[in-house]
């Protein structure tokens, strides 16, 4: 018999708990000649703002020895060239469509989802709150719980899709940042996003990275990705996407094992395109070489 993949998320119901993360997938065409994309769970789209964005200047990405920096600036086509260019190629697969939103005020997002609300298909939003709050003189919405339950309430009244959550790893208490998010209304909580890095060039002894510092992502954090899943699970009571280094099924099935429902593979991608639908396809053999028939009882299951 074949194993159950499908996970709920929100209130939606996905074939498999395997998703690409923002960032890593462009808005989906770029790979659809690398993999099927029917394959996947879901597909989280680039960071998405009220207008076009440039981004910061190159050089955007550079490889450390267990992952890369980056500091992409959040470039994007902006929301309307978005609905009327982007979300037509997606709306044509049977997979779960995520738009990650991103904006420099509450204002900002409330409008980008608020114009999506009447967009073409799609199912989920995932806030990226680490960009600067510019109302708070700088203080960013993913370290300041007041704030980001304010954001989260406000974007829960301007949309009917559920809220996806992106945490930030570089806070004091993660436990009070999925708190501060179910407390505004999200649906689910993805975690982690980058942590703060910087790498410098010793030849010109300047940094790698045109900004300076940058996210860093890869099998590095998966460690501290990982803690941050078990740390909150218990704490909450809504899914957990558990995303940081994730490269094989072992890595995924770690994840849910602390917690995480469903899972986003990242910089993955870049090494390998097909890494995401391998994992699909290695999570589908574990479930039955364990005879396991719900991929749902891995999660939350490590022992003490």
């Amino acid at each position: 018999m074949k194993p159950d993949l499908k996970v709920d998320i929100g209130g939606v119901i996905i074939k498999n708990p395997v998703m690409v993360a923002s960032g890593t997938f462009g808005y989906g065409e770029e790979f659809d000649q690398h993999i099927n994309l029917n394959a996947l769970g879901g597909i989280v789209t680039k960071s998405i703002t009220l207008e076009e964005r440039p981004g910061h200047p190159a050089p955007r990405t550079c490889e450390t020895k267990a992952g890369m920096l980056n500091a992409i600036g959040l470039a994007n086509v902006g929301i309307h060239r978005f609905i009327e260019e982007k979300l037509p190629f997606l709306e044509k697969f049977d997979t779960a469509i995520i738009v990650n939103v991103a904006g420099s005020s509450v204002a900002e997002y409330v409008e980008v989802c608020r114009l999506l609300e009447s967009a073409g298909r799609f199912d989920m939003i995932e806030l990226n709150v680490s960009c600067p709050n510019v109302d708070k003189g700088g203080i960013e919405f993913g370290t300041d719980p007041e704030a980001l339950t304010k954001i989260v309430k406000e974007i829960v009244k301007a949309t009917t899709r559920p809220i996806m959550v992106k945490l930030s790893p570089n806070v004091t208490s993660i436990v009070d940042m999925a708190k501060a998010a179910q407390k505004g209304g999200a649906s689910s909580i993805s975690l982690v996003n980058t942590l703060v890095g910087m790498a410098i060039d010793i030849r010109t002894r300047k940094p790698m990275l045109s900004n300076g510092t940058g996210g860093l992502s890869g099998p590095a954090i998966k460690p501290v990705a990982v803690a941050m899943v078990h740390k909150i699970f218990g704490n909450i009571d809504i899914p957990i996407i558990g995303l940081g280094g994730i490269s094989s099924w072992e890595d995924a099935i770690e994840f849910m094992l602390v917690g995480a429902t469903a899972i986003q593979v990242g910089t993955a991608n870049f090494i390998d395109p097909t890494s995401s639908v391998k994992i699909v396809t290695g999570l589908e053999k574990y479930l039955k070489k364990n005879k396991i028939s719900d991929i749902s009882q891995l999660v939350g299951q490590v022992r003490k």
